[in-house]
């Protein structure tokens, strides 16, 4: 839930106020995963930190900066730091290591103290940045206790540090010395849980090592003065020889480093990357073998643009990104529709398979569970398999069947959303067929299940998921198609979808000019405390979607409700006061809707209906009610339309509620934690 980010210029001058902007800019590309605190660590002028005892090394000392709250926290303080400590902005350093992380508290409450990088103790021995949860820390810490630690945090994280400097010390009392890999190496045979880190100590000056089990990381390489070489990562001796200027960077994203370079590479699980002399050594960590096995890598590279991490011209990502999704739905479908065809390569050798299912179940969490709600019933029509929702933790707390004619489709915009990763590992063991929807590439999930579709969204920094959400029921549907291709039974309909599909962001961009609409909507919502919303059918995901959006950001409750329920219940609340929006587009269901608005106006409801274009005299006869008109397209994609007025209700109720859209309160994008 975490970000870290770190960066190395090798053998090419940097100032240490450049260093600084670098590390602080990738804290802010990184500040949706956690905003909560933040910290960076540099190092000093040798004779600029001064000790009442001498350090255990000779090299520079490292400077700590940590600070509650959001990341211009962190810049504020620095900088008054830095006039305090009187560094030399301007210094030069041919070879600089610097680490960064922002937070999103799992243990401890947001304060300095619990702030990253959490160190080894008195003169910052051993630093680290952390993005996961350590599970056995408690053991570890009483451990370490036990031998002379102090702790000061309240952090699991701590642990590690203290755990590097017990074993440097250990190493560095018997015969001979110890590497810096060496040392992570023996830290990670220690640890359980889920992690990435980053390690900087100044007994290595100049290194960085990093290393992760669960948690994402990536390393960037910008070889300058001409074209980053792709070959192959070898051991650290064939690497060395290479004394190129470079700047080399860790991050938990790429939308961090594509500013710097689009050459990167994916760390896998249990994978340590040591940076030392400029070279970059790759090394598989083995529980049972005491020496790792080297790893050979090459270079991918990244197709994203820097365009993409910033604002433009808008005010908020949330709002870039709502009127984005014309872009982003064209995308999506881009060379996955020929001549009426649909063609997924990522499920072409499994698609047999499928096919012979006994049933497909979707897991998900959140938006993404409803982004596979939303895509269920074209699914089963189609496929004629049976179609299961599970919400990844419920499913693991229920040991839920699972059986190995299943095919298991896991949705998530990260692909590391912990819940739906445990429930990935417990249907492979259960030998299911398992198949990925993910908006990123080289994720854990895009490399952990059999087979999958990427959505291809493109970079999406608010906090609440909009344009990734769409792309999710797009590519469902996609999917939906293509498995039930080989039936003639519903070949007109199949044809219809595709037509529907695209001429969809067509409809997207027709949708958005309701902008102005929803604002005067949010205006006479801003002080109410509760809103429901009813659906039914297709759009009861959407009634769920839209509720989760005003609940995330607007931080007012809303409750999304199926409308075949109401009579069961949530007909109690209704009266006069109480905002209820009811979802009545055109589809199977809208008969069915305008009961629900006759029995809700029958008790004085104050309603809100969305109704397709035209329809409005026919779901408020009398004009009592206030209507949302929006384009009418196939009812399997009629959920892609109604979700945007919801997403720019939600928007426009945080911006005029004085809330921060972009970063909601207590929420980060990647849930990384169970």
């Amino acid at each position: 839930m975490c970000g870290i980010f770190a960066y190395l210029n090798y053998n090419v001058g940097r100032e240490r106020r450049y260093i600084l902007e670098v590390l602080l800019n990738g804290l802010r590309r990184l500040e949706y995963r956690g905003y909560d605190s933040s910290g960076i660590a540099i190092d000093s002028d040798t004779s600029s930190v001064t000790q009442s005892k001498s350090k255990p090394y000779d090299t520079a000392q490292p400077v700590v900066f940590r600070q509650e709250g959001k990341i211009e926290s962190l810049v504020s303080s620095v900088y008054t730091e830095v006039d305090q400590l009187n560094l030399d902005l301007e210094k030069p350093f041919l070879v600089h290591a610097g680490i960064a992380h922002t937070r999103w508290a799992t243990h401890g409450v947001p304060a300095p103290r619990n702030s990253h990088p959490q160190s080894s103790g008195e003169f910052d021995e051993f630093l680290v940045v952390h993005n996961g949860i350590i599970t056995n820390y408690e053991v570890l810490k009483q451990t370490l206790v036990r031998h002379g630690f102090t702790f000061e945090s309240d952090t699991d994280t701590e642990v590690i540090p203290k755990l590097a400097k017990f074993v440097f010390d250990k190493a560095r009392d018997g015969e001979g010395g110890v590497t810096f890999s060496q040392v992570v190496m023996e830290v990670m045979r220690q640890l359980e849980g889920a992690y990435a880190l980053i390690f900087k100590s100044p007994h290595y000056p100049n290194e960085l090592i990093a290393c992760k089990r669960g948690s994402t990381l990536l390393l960037g390489v910008n070889e300058l003065g001409g074209e980053t070489s792709r070959h192959l990562f070898h051991d650290v001796k064939a690497l060395t020889a290479n004394d190129k200027p470079k700047e080399l960077f860790f991050s938990s994203d790429l939308c961090a480093i594509v500013e710097h370079t689009k050459n990167y590479a994916v760390i896998e699980d249990d994978e340590i990357v040591h940076i030392k002399d400029g070279s970059v050594s790759i090394l598989k960590f083995n529980y049972e073998k005491e020496k790792p096995a080297s790893v050979q890598r090459a270079l991918s590279v990244l197709e994203m643009e820097v365009e993409q991490i910033k604002k433009g011209d808008f005010d908020h990502f949330m709002k870039k990104e709502i009127h984005e999704q014309p872009d982003s739905l064209t995308t999506s479908m881009r060379g996955r529709l020929k001549d009426g065809v649909v063609g997924l390569g990522g499920l072409k050798d499994h698609m047999r398979t499928i096919r012979r299912s006994r049933r497909i179940i979707f897991i998900g969490c959140g938006t993404s569970y409803h982004a596979a709600l939303a895509a269920r019933p074209i699914m089963e029509e189609l496929t004629d398999i049976p179609v299961t929702m599970e919400i990844a933790s419920d499913m693991l707390d229920r040991k839920a069947l699972i059986f190995k004619e299943d095919t298991a489709v896991f949705v998530s915009q990260s692909g590391e959303t912990a819940d739906t990763l445990l429930a990935l590992e417990y249907a492979l063991q259960h030998g299911a067929l398992c198949v990925g929807v993910t908006n990123t590439v080289g994720s854990t999930l895009a490399r952990k299940t059999h087979c999958g579709v990427h959505i291809n969204a493109g970079c999406e920094i608010g906090v609440a998921s909009t344009k990734a959400y769409t792309c999710q029921i797009v590519v469902m549907v996609m999917m939906a198609l293509a498995i039930g291709s080989d039936k003639m039974s519903t070949l007109a309909q199949r044809e219809a979808i595709i037509a529907g599909l695209i001429k969809l962001p067509e409809k997207v961009h027709d949708v958005l000019k309701l902008d102005g609409e929803m604002k005067a909507l949010a205006q006479s919502l801003i002080d109410e405390q509760s809103l429901l919303m009813f659906g039914r059918g297709n759009n009861y995901a959407t009634a769920l979607e839209g509720a989760l959006k005003v609940k995330e950001v607007a931080l007012m409750h809303s409750e999304g409700m199926l409308a075949g329920e109401m009579k069961h219940g949530p007909l109690a609340l209704v009266d006069e006061y109480l905002p209820i929006i009811v979802i009545a587009t055109r589809d199977d269901s809208f008969s069915k809707q305008q009961s629900v608005i006759q029995q809700l106006h029958a008790r004085k409801g104050r309603l809100i209906v969305m109704c397709s274009e035209g329809d409005a005299s026919l779901v408020c006869p009398d004009g009592r009610s206030r209507v949302i008109e929006v384009p009418q397209v196939v009812d399997c994609l009629q959920p892609i339309i109604n979700i945007i007025p919801m997403q720019l209700l939600a928007y426009h109720l945080t911006v005029l509620r004085g809330y921060n859209v972009d970063q909601p309160r207590n929420l980060a994008k990647s849930v990384t934690t169970q």
